[in-house]
């Protein structure tokens, strides 16, 4: 099915998002189809999980909890453009894995997620917003780094990410990175993931093509143009799972990344806190339910990973 992926990429071509490293930047944009020709929606679906805000809430000494208190609301920098990780669907509803354990951490704040203000902020801009008090946090496929550290906190990971591959549904020979030589293999412009590819000799340099967005990237596997889309693989569940009839993720991944949220870096109660919650949505079931009802609809499992406190 070949769904909106001329209009998708049209529009998202004209906002010029680019990848720059795998699990950073590299933002996708809507894409995908069945490859029958019929239209598929592109409306947000939630994963059916209710978030009830805490009435305890409280922090003893962290100051970002405070102005949240105060303010009755929170700010958080999400991403709008990555299918069934941080969506905004054309009716302006928001949805996806990251969304949703942004809004759980939002109600254990206390905080209802309907007073959530979601502000989308360019990768390279995700320290500085931190910084100057712009959001309270971000989720939003952000890769725990010590680079980053220096500038910001991390609670999590909440997710362990590795560079995989895209295929189609009925593609057989593909079955992890060595088995590239003589494919056709797509990723985004200077991404770190076709470097990878490239460095590697994973596949002949006239086999790797590059787009400026992943959702062109889709587009040609759909059109049968390339034979494989690489970069994160919680990104690529995310067009998995827009179109699980012709789309499956190879589930071999050969990188590793750890996606946090980000806070302020001296607030260390609030990490400990926020810590203590994704904890606690790890053993109650809620981590699981999020999971599986968005990228996990894309046919891949994931388990919650192990928290790295400091």
């Amino acid at each position: 099915m070949r769904y909106k992926r001329v209009a998708a990429v049209a529009m998202m071509a004209s906002l010029a998002l680019s990848a720059a490293a795998c699990g950073k930047e590299g933002n996708p944009t809507p894409s995908g189809g069945n490859g029958n020709g019929a239209a598929q929606s592109d409306d947000c679906k939630s994963s059916g999980v209710t978030f009830t805000p805490k009435t305890d809430a409280n922090i003893a000494g962290s100051p970002t909890f405070e102005k949240i208190k105060a303010a009755g609301k929170v700010s958080i920098g999400v991403k709008f453009d990555q299918p069934n990780l941080g969506y905004k669907d054309a009716q302006g509803k928001r949805c996806g894995f990251d969304v949703e354990v942004a809004q759980y951490i939002a109600s254990t704040l206390g905080i209802d997620p309907a007073k959530i203000e979601y502000k989308e902020i360019a990768s390279a801009n995700r320290e500085t917003a931190i910084k100057g008090g712009e959001v309270d946090y971000y989720v939003g496929t952000y890769s725990i780094t010590d680079k980053r550290k220096n500038d910001i906190s991390f609670a999590g990971p909440y997710f362990v990410a590795g560079q995989d591959l895209l295929v189609r549904k009925d593609e057989s020979s593909i079955t992890g990175k060595d088995t590239l030589k003589g494919k056709k293999v797509c990723s985004a412009t200077g991404s770190t993931p076709i470097q990878r590819v490239r460095d590697e000799g994973l596949t002949e340099a006239n086999n790797i093509v590059e787009f400026k967005t992943y959702s062109e990237c889709v587009s040609q596997l759909l059109d049968k143009k390339v034979d494989a889309v690489t970069t994160d693989d919680a990104i690529l569940k995310g067009y998995a799972a827009q179109n699980p009839d012709a789309l499956k993720v190879v589930g071999q991944p050969f990188s590793t990344e750890k996606y946090g949220i980000g806070l302020p870096k001296d607030d260390k109660a609030l990490r400990d806190y926020v810590n203590d919650q994704l904890e606690a949505a790890f053993t109650d079931g809620t981590w699981q339910k999020i999971y599986d009802g968005t990228l996990g609809k894309s046919g891949s499992s994931a388990t919650a990973p192990q928290l790295e406190r400091y």
